[in-house]
């Protein structure tokens, strides 16, 4: 099968902060997970994809659908649905210059990975200039919010029931603790927009930034994942020391 090929080509030289994974049971199915670049509103966020291929492949572009919605609940990007549509051109999913042979599975993640920029407001068409002044950073505290919220706790805790490779999940925990600093950082650095509505520049209905709530969540998850990786760890060593001890942390919750 073609993708094989492109699957270990990606296993042996990934692209920055994308991560892919064979589904078990379907060979035309890919788990995609792709981390959110530093200096973005999506920094440090995990963004899952799966993408299924079509027989056509690669004449045919794959089906891609984003998962990390909050249950289909949350729009991260106006070219990323809440409904989990990707919209773009070589996807066949929006104007623009399509799908070639040429195209491969790097290209077609690195696309949408490309999606997750600076100032996601001006990918909406029409958008390049704001329609009022401060839009564009309005809309980026809006996603870095949701990033945290649904993107970082939210794919940790699972808490929607994706159906997540167990490698990915490995990854995404390692990488939480790694950047756990940055996350607590980002929570306290906005603390003061805590309990204020989110404005979405684009109507969306966002309810008020939970930045308090969302501290004690991370500081859950801090919890959580050591205590497994310590847990995991007493079992293959066979230890004898308990697993409720190795999951006893000192933790802060204050908000300031």
């Amino acid at each position: 099968f073609f993708t094989c090929r492109e699957i270990k080509s990606l296993y042996e030289d990934p692209p920055p902060n994308i991560f892919v994974v064979a589904d078990e049971k379907d060979i035309t199915v890919i788990h995609a997970l792709i981390a959110g670049a530093f200096d973005t509103p999506y920094e440090g966020g995990f963004f899952y994809f799966l993408l299924k291929f079509p027989g056509s492949y690669p004449l045919s572009p794959p089906w891609v659908k984003f998962m990390t919605t909050d249950g289909g609940t949350v729009r991260f990007n106006p070219n990323l649905y809440k409904n989990g549509k990707v919209c773009l051109s070589t996807l066949g999913t929006w104007p623009g210059p399509g799908w070639s042979p040429a195209n491969t599975l790097s290209s077609c993640l690195i696309s949408i990975q490309s999606l997750l920029s600076e100032k996601p407001y001006h990918n909406e068409p029409g958008y390049e200039k704001e329609k009022f002044f401060g839009d564009s950073q309005r809309y980026n505290e809006v996603i870095q919010h949701e990033t945290l919220r649904v993107a970082v706790c939210g794919m940790i805790e699972n808490d929607t029931g994706l159906s997540i490779p167990s490698s990915l999940v490995d990854i995404m925990e390692k990488t939480f603790l790694e950047l756990y600093d940055i996350y607590e950082g980002i929570a306290r650095k906005n603390m003061h927009l805590n309990k204020q509505k989110m404005c979405d520049p684009f109507g969306e209905k966002r309810g008020v930034f939970q930045y308090e709530t969302l501290l004690r969540r991370l500081l859950e998850c801090k919890k959580k994942v050591i205590c497994k990786i310590n847990t995991v760890s007493n079992e293959s060593t066979s230890s004898s020391s308990s697993s409720t001890s190795s999951c006893t942390l000192d933790l802060d919750i204050s908000p300031s």
